[in-house]
């Protein structure tokens, strides 16, 4: 039977110092940055909460690609300390877009989806590259492992990206858009309770 996923791994030798480790950080690093960038202006000029949710999330997780890169090679211990503070800024961004949907909601928004599509698609090519890139290292400590369930929820929110392009061009309505968005929330809030639990029980392990 496979491991639970809130199960804590044996810590992989030295693999949180694997240069190949650091390569593909520094590349998700480079590439989140600049999906944010794409997606943030892209978001605002197409009035979409999801492209402007889905743009914090790559500039999120290029900050937590960073601290990845400052504590590869450190103790268990401060590797689980940085992945307790990489849940809490997924936590945080997934209570930030719920609160921004629901005033979507009741201020209105006209969300254009054609660009939604375009770059939904875009991003979800890049976080599909980084996300394989990242999937040998899934079962390592939860530092590891909170980069690649970032990368596999970025992938999941293109997809539902998407969707709400489809579903604003068929219905006409933002509702769409803003149910992803929440969807999004919830992906984020779920991956840090993950990420809290394995770097809690790695903390009591060190």
């Amino acid at each position: 039977m496979a491991k639970s996923c809130c199960d804590v791994p044996a810590d992989s030798g030295n693999s949180h110092n694997d240069p190949l480790w650091r390569r593909i950080l520094w590349f998700a690093l480079f590439a989140n940055a600049t999906m944010f960038g794409v997606e943030i202006a892209a978001g605002v000029a197409a009035d979409s909460r999801a492209l402007q949710a889905d743009a914090l999330d790559f500039f999120g997780d290029a900050a937590n690609y960073a601290i990845s890169l400052f504590v590869a090679g450190m103790a268990l211990s401060w590797r689980a300390r940085a992945a307790l503070v990489k849940g809490a800024t997924m936590l945080a961004f997934g209570l930030w877009v719920i609160g921004y949907a629901i005033y979507g909601f009741f201020a209105g928004s006209e969300p254009e989806p054609h660009m939604m599509g375009i770059i939904g698609a875009a991003a979800l090519v890049v976080n599909i590259i980084v996300a394989l890139m990242l999937l040998r290292f899934r079962n390592g400590d939860a530092n590891m492992r909170s980069a690649w369930i970032c990368s596999r929820n970025d992938a999941l929110g293109n997809i539902a990206v998407l969707a709400a392009a489809l579903g604003v061009f068929g219905t006409g309505n933002a509702w769409p858009d803003l149910l992803v968005a929440s969807i999004m929330a919830w992906l984020a809030i779920w991956g840090s309770i993950d990420v809290f639990s394995q770097a809690r029980k790695e903390l009591a392990q060190a």
